[in-house]
Formats: structure tokens, C-alpha cells, sequence
């Protein structure tokens, strides 16, 4: 076999090789985006199911470690509480997809709200924006047992990128409620908090509101424009092929 025919056979198989890996990947992409479609399918059928019934009494402080987002979450409850005076903790926010009526940034105002009982349970009374970060620039919570209506949420996740929280500053960067409730030695809090949908507060700060959803499934184009990749990867591979065999023979 000459060198020359050696290189252009091995030059066949480098191309092979990039080209199936090439494949894989962009199809491996491509199923991908359509697990993700089914993900978000499900997610907006949860969440209109759930958002769209009454509320209903919050769970028991006994019941509260069988309680899972999987089965709880964005379950509308309704309470007798009270805001304990004077204490608020601030979670930076760009916006929400759930909350359109809310432009970011700003900040979710979350406040301890204290049960018959004596428990704890962390309620985000609503959006403000940067320049009412100061709470006397707004009203406050209201004082006395008021009827809260919302939402049950579960703690976010820190992602690589979320900054460190800064206590001291009393800005979170994350809606988690024991860990605000511990920087802040309020008693052991929900492992849950809730979006506040009523009372509104005199004023309108923090804005409470319902979830809206407004969720975004583009997960089909996307697979699309992979699996079409994909498939314009492996044409321009076989007419490179074609040419590259009929210049040997």
C-alpha cells in the first residue's frame, strides 16, 4: 500500500470518527430537549391543576416533615396568623416567569408569620422594587391575626453562579426559608414558605399577586434545530465521502 493511500484512508477515518461523534452528540441534544419538553409538559399541567383549586387549610405543624414538593408544592392554603413586628428578610429577584405582573429587580419581601400554636412559617408578602428596599418607604406588615391566603413553595437551590447571601446586609439571593430563618434566629421555621396572594397591604408594597402560568415550551424547536443539525452534519459527511471515494478509483 502506498503512503499516499495510507494517509487518504486514514484521512477517511478521521472523518468517520468526527462525523459519528459529531451525530451522537447532536442527537443525544436533541432527545434531550424532547425529555425536556415532557418535564415542562407536566410542569404546566401540575401547576394549572393545583393553582386552580380553592384553598384549603394549612397542614398541621406534626404533618410538615410528610410534606413534598412533588405532591404540595403550589398547593393554594389559607391560615390564621401573625407577623411578628418589625422583621422582614429581602430575596434579590431579576423577575419571575410566575409573576409577570412584577418587573425585577427588586426584591420578594419574606416575613415570619407565627401559628396559633406558636410555629413559624415564612411568607413572602410580595415584590418590591430597588427603591423601596427600605422598609419605611412602605407599609409594614399588619399587625394582629389576619387571614393569609397563598401559595406553598419549597426552598430554591444554589446554583455555581448565585452569589453568597449577605446577612448582613439582610439580602438573600435565594428563597430559602430555614436558612433565613436561622441567620436571622428566628424560632425553627417551615421547611416550605408561601407566596402571599392576600391581605394586599395598605399602599401596595410588597406586592402580593397569584401565580400565573405564563411558562415558556420552545424544548420541540429546539430538538428540532439539533436532530436538523444532525442530520445536515451526516449529508455534508456522506457528499464529502462520495467525492473523496470517486477521486481514489
Amino acid at each position: 500500500m502506498s503512503e499516499a493511500h495510507a494517509k487518504s484512508r486514514r484521512g477517511i477515518l478521521d472523518a468517520t470518527v468526527f462525523a459519528i461523534v459529531g451525530v451522537a452528540i447532536l442527537c443525544g441534544l436533541g432527545l434531550w430537549q424532547l425529555d425536556r419538553k415532557t418535564w415542562k409538559e407536566n410542569l404546566i399541567l401540575t401547576l394549572t391543576t393545583r393553582l386552580n383549586r380553592a384553598s384549603e387549610n394549612l397542614a398541621p405543624r406534626a404533618s410538615w416533615p410528610r410534606l413534598l414538593p412533588e405532591g404540595n408544592e403550589y398547593t393554594r392554603v389559607a391560615f390564621p396568623a401573625e407577623f411578628l413586628d418589625g422583621q422582614e428578610a429581602l430575596v434579590y429577584t431579576a423577575g419571575s416567569p410566575l409573576r409577570p405582573d412584577v418587573k425585577g429587580p427588586g426584591y420578594w419581601v419574606f416575613a415570619p408569620a407565627q401559628l396559633a400554636g406558636g410555629s413559624i412559617v415564612l411568607v413572602n408578602r410580595g415584590f418590591v422594587p430597588l427603591e423601596r428596599k427600605d422598609a419605611a418607604t412602605r407599609a409594614g406588615a399588619p399587625r394582629g391575626t389576619v387571614e393569609i391566603v397563598g401559595v406553598m413553595r419549597w426552598p430554591e437551590t444554589r446554583g455555581l453562579f448565585t452569589p453568597a447571601d449577605d446577612v448582613a446586609g439582610n439580602v438573600w439571593y435565594l428563597r430559602d426559608p430555614k436558612a433565613i430563618a436561622a441567620a436571622k434566629t428566628w424560632a425553627t421555621a417551615a421547611p416550605f414558605y408561601i407566596d402571599q396572594e392576600s391581605p394586599v397591604p395598605a399602599g401596595g408594597w410588597p406586592k402580593p399577586g397569584k401565580l400565573v402560568v405564563a411558562l415558556p415550551d420552545n424544548h420541540l424547536q429546539y430538538a428540532i434545530t439539533w436532530f436538523g443539525l444532525a442530520l445536515a452534519l451526516a449529508g455534508v459527511y456522506v457528499v464529502w465521502l462520495v467525492g473523496r471515494l470517486r477521486r481514489r478509483s
